[in-house]
């Protein structure tokens, strides 16, 4: 991979939750690795939560991590359901010291120890597209901001058309309406999305009684349009995945880079990117497995399932007959169960040699580990993809936001998977997970994908290719600083 210009220095400003960091701190790697300065910026509260053990695990002098507040108090809960309350913090506590740090960056900064020396002054902002701030403080400053959407090409077209689908009628929905409906107005889903496949947000759209929903929806659609401000919009995403959308969505845009899937082509080590800690332990259970035994359940950082779903999962997977892997965060059941009482009301149901239950996962290494046959998954993006490399089938139960549509693809466009949306049924979830697990036509259609995506990610693949367009990119944005910087001193 070709060297960007040597002042070139891209700060990279991620939403503070566990999937956004995974991806962002993936690209940062790869920028690093080209030779791009970046500096990587945490919340305060996420940082310390971290550790020092992620700078050691980086250990790379051209990567290095900094923080500003959210705004919020350390005993926050900074859950799902406080996510309005930390979007509101971001954009007032949260705006105001990224604006400090940007604007006293503009001078040689010391890098931390590990880094050995000083970064030049920051030339590019990175932003996650739900910091719409951060490219517009970035802007005003006069430095210039690229967008990167953490989640699917396809959904973030959706948000995109959210305006048209209101404009036609088809947004809102009518109380009580056919779910299954279909939705004639995102460009190139014509033939297949439903209403049920929107993103979440939408079904609550003009509902009196969920003005919670509808401020989010209406967040989002405006963070989707703000990212034809930005110079270019980044995403983590291959053309062969989703060739239509990106099509639809670059006309609006200065510029799109699809450089995905990032974690297969510049992984951050899993210390670096997690809030939670792994229990490795898996992995040695998984040794003792057969090959493409096992079902691996993770319902991702967010997801929280009310006591009866978890019967209705625990029925269903006990039912389906294969041994499984079950991720089950302290704070995931609601009403306040007891994590080591739902521990063991998994092995009594399914037994020891059957069930293996963690509360976080190392889980691009059980993925791709012989034992795993299938992944039961709430389909968000990183997951969606980092199951597609792999070649695994999937099984999609999507919480919220963008995992409709990223199921829908999955079930209907891809057919890597099965799309379980909006059932929590123990007997559909052992059909389902026997089909993903036995099917010769989901197993097929799944490894034919991975192939692709390992192409795309190798040197001369779609992916690579344009991940060095974005570093050449990167490298000229500099080139007008330092011009700027040199006349001001003559």
């Amino acid at each position: 991979m070709g060297t960007a210009p040597a002042p070139a220095h891209a700060l990279v400003f991620p939403w503070p939750i566990q999937g956004h960091l995974n991806v962002m701190l993936h690209l940062a790697v790869a920028l690093a690795g080209a030779g791009v300065h970046v500096t990587f910026l945490h919340t305060d509260y996420n940082l310390r939560r971290l550790g020092a053990a992620a700078a050691a695990a980086v250990a790379s002098p051209w990567l290095r991590f900094m923080s500003v507040t959210d705004g919020l108090p350390d005993d926050h809960p900074r859950t799902v359901a406080n996510l309005g309350e930390i979007s509101r913090s971001l954009h007032t506590s949260g705006r105001a010291a990224y604006r400090a740090l940007l604007a006293s960056s503009s001078q040689l900064v010391p890098a931390d120890a590990a880094g050995g020396g000083a970064f030049p002054p920051v030339t590019t902002v990175v932003a996650d597209a739900l910091l719409p701030f951060a490219i517009d403080v970035a802007e005003e400053l006069g430095v210039p901001a690229l967008a990167f959407r953490t989640a699917s090409a396809c959904s973030f077209l959706a948000y995109m058309s959210v305006p048209r689908l209101v404009e036609l009628g088809e947004l809102p929905f009518p109380p009580g309406g056919d779910l299954d409906e279909p939705v004639r107005g995102v460009p190139g889903m014509e033939g297949f999305l439903r209403r049920r496949d929107l993103p979440s947000p939408c079904r609550h759209h003009g509902a009196n009684n969920n003005d919670d929903a509808a401020a989010l929806l209406g967040r989002l659609v405006d963070a989707a349009v703000h990212c034809s401000k930005a110079r270019a919009l980044i995403l983590n995403t291959a053309a062969s995945l989703e060739e239509p959308a990106l099509a639809h969505i670059a006309p609006r845009m200065h510029d799109v880079f699809a450089v995905g899937p990032l974690h297969a082509m510049s992984p951050a080590p899993a210390a670096a990117t997690s809030l939670w800690r792994a229990d490795d332990g898996c992995m040695a259970w998984l040794d003792c497995q057969a090959d493409r035994s096992v079902v691996y359940v993770s319902l991702g950082s967010l997801t929280v399932i009310s006591p009866e779903q978890f019967t209705e999962f625990l029925s269903g997977l006990v039912a389906a007959g294969n041994p499984f892997l079950w991720v089950l965060r302290p704070d995931m059941v609601t009403a306040r169960r007891r994590h080591a009482d739902l521990q063991e009301s998994v092995t009594a149901a399914a037994g020891d040699s059957k069930a293996r239950v963690v509360g976080w996962a190392p889980q691009r290494d059980v993925l791709r580990h012989r034992a795993v046959g299938c992944f039961l998954t709430h389909a968000g993006w990183n997951s969606t993809l980092e199951a597609a490399v792999e070649g695994v089938p999937t099984v999609c139960w999507p919480f919220f936001t963008d995992q409709q549509i990223n199921s829908r693809f999955v079930g209907g466009v891809w057919r890597t998977g099965l799309d379980m949306k909006d059932v929590c049924d123990a007997a559909v979830v052992a059909r389902m997970v026997r089909e993903a697990m036995e099917s010769g036509e989901i197993r097929a259609s799944a490894q034919s994908v991975a192939r692709q995506l390992r192409r795309d990610v190798a040197e001369g693949g779609s992916s690579a290719t344009e991940l060095k367009r974005l570093v050449g990119f990167i490298g000229e944005l500099a080139t007008p600083i330092q011009h700027a910087k040199s006349e001001s001193e003559v």
